[in-house]
């Protein structure tokens, strides 16, 4: 289903918009930082968010990456909640210069950080 093109998007370092749904029904969409572990999304998060709290009602999401040059696609599929495993320093070491690291995960850590993991059901490119 990720075929080389897909991967070798995932790979840099792009902020993704995740999409999951609202007690009424709409959309509620944010940015967030990515990563690929194996053939799913990792996004990591603070416990105690909306998008959270969302996904335990109904864990069908979407996760769009790209798209400004032409090349993006939407990933549809579904999320479970996990620990964070080293996620968040994984993923900080990707987006942030090496010098801010251990200050951004020793704030974020006690925050309760965990993991989004998304099982990956469709991939579309979009334009």
């Amino acid at each position: 289903m990720l075929t080389e093109e897909v991967r070798a998007l995932l790979k840099k370092p792009l902020i993704a918009r995740m999409s999951v749904i609202d007690p009424d029904g709409y959309p509620h969409t944010v940015p967030v930082w990515f990563g690929l572990d194996g053939n799913d999304l990792v996004i990591i998060s603070v416990r105690d968010t909306r998008k959270v709290d969302y996904l335990q009602v109904n864990p069908k999401g979407a996760v769009v990456i790209g798209g400004d040059d032409g090349t993006g696609y939407l990933f549809k599929g579904v999320f479970t909640i996990e620990p964070d495993n080293g996620w968040t320093r994984r993923l900080t070491e990707l987006y942030e210069a090496p010098d801010k690291v251990d200050a951004l995960v020793e704030e974020w850590l006690p925050l309760g950080m965990i993991v989004l993991r998304m099982k990956i059901a469709r991939v579309l490119k979009v334009a």
